[in-house]
């Protein structure tokens, strides 16, 4: 179904060149760690960059418009072994929306459990159903991760398959030692962003991603207020998820992601849906409320 749709939305756009799914790009900072050879880390950059643009994630055929948006920010903090690394990442995910030249989040999330080992030279590697290593695991993870929001986001659970293959990454490092991996390790990790999104508790926030990116964003070009009523209705039924897991992590990581925009869909709204749009966001978001208290001012 996601192809189909691209294939409407760069309808006129002519390409003979395929590629993977994702064009990710790759940054690595390294400037709070002294004393290291910084050609370590810029081989680390590449090393990373061609592993994500690289290798086949799915068994699909993307052409180079087709790509998947996103970027990896990598920050290391620590040297903590001759070849082993602490440090954060940031993963951001972006896809298009129709008939328009503007790319709506759907991922913006830091990673604070981010440990690995890396030698310059050793290839990444990473094989399905096996752990291969901390660093190509994490990376794995989130190119799973991505390339499942992004197929929710053109079709109903359309994602479902590349969220079961992030959870069996999740799996497979369970006996690694690294944080990040486990229930136990912390409420805001790997193990629940995954785990929460297969849940069925979370499943009126899965139908809500689709609906507001199909139903409502690619519908505004045509029909702004069509789309804008598809997008409060669609934030009515996380309602649903707040009413079973208040403040959940998996809300909190919506959110973060889109609540900029929702306050720029419902600046141009009527006085009824701004009304109800932000006593419904300050209930089940109250962490943005600042930000939502400027949807009732803004025109």
């Amino acid at each position: 179904m996601r192809k189909l749709i691209l294939f409407l939305f760069f309808v006129g756009t002519f390409s003979s060149l395929f590629s993977q799914e994702l064009d990710c790009k790759v940054q690595v900072l390294s400037n709070q760690i002294a004393g290291t050879d910084k050609r370590v880390f810029e081989a680390m950059q590449t090393a990373i960059f061609e592993f994500m643009l690289t290798r086949k994630w799915t068994n699909e055929t993307f052409r180079i418009e087709e790509r998947i948006d996103c970027s990896i920010l990598i920050n290391l903090t620590e040297r903590i072994g001759a070849d082993e690394f602490r440090g954060t990442l940031q993963i951001q995910a972006r896809r298009p929306v129709f008939k328009t030249s503007y790319n709506t989040a759907l991922l913006n999330f830091n990673d604070n459990d981010i440990v690995f080992k890396y030698t310059e030279a050793q290839p990444l590697e990473f094989v399905e159903n096996t752990y291969s290593g901390n660093l190509t695991s994490i990376l794995a993870f989130y190119a799973y991760y991505v390339i499942g929001l992004d197929y929710d986001s053109f079709a109903l659970n359309d994602g479902t398959p590349y969220f079961q293959k992030a959870l069996a990454v999740v799996n497979n490092a369970q006996s690694s030692g690294y944080q990040g991996w486990k229930a136990f390790d912390s409420n805001n990790n790997r193990y629940w962003l995954i785990n929460n999104m297969l849940d069925a508790t979370f499943v009126s926030m899965r139908e809500a991603m689709y609906n507001i990116h199909r139903k409502g964003l690619d519908m505004m070009a045509d029909n702004k207020d069509a789309g804008r009523a598809a997008i409060l209705e669609s934030l009515m039924e996380l309602k649903k998820v707040h009413q079973v897991k208040p403040l959940s992590f998996s809300l909190q990581v919506f959110f973060i992601a889109k609540a900029d925009e929702i306050v720029n869909v419902f600046c141009g709204g009527f006085p009824d849906e701004k009304a109800k749009v932000t006593t419904l966001l300050n209930e089940i978001d109250p962490t943005n409320s600042n930000k939502y208290t400027k949807i009732a001012a803004c025109q």
